[in-house]
């Protein structure tokens, strides 16, 4: 069954079915990559020991978001 003959069906589900079908193919694309999640965590943690030591300085929340 190829794309188009699958939105045809998915079209003619009632619209909360295919919201329900909307999030699981949304979900099953927005799956954690390991690998990406332990670069980021060393990232951050660099980060915060380079904060600690004042070799990083930080900015202030008011001129991050604006006032």
């Amino acid at each position: 069954m190829g794309t188009r003959e699958l939105l045809e069906n998915a079209l003619k589900l009632k619209p909360q079915e295919r919201l329900e079908l909307a999030d699981l193919l949304l979900e099953s694309l927005d799956r954690p990559d390991r690998t990406i999640e332990e670069i980021w965590t060393k990232e951050a943690r660099r980060r915060l020991e380079a904060y600690r030591s004042g070799g990083l300085e930080g900015i202030p929340f008011e001129e991050v978001f604006g006032e």
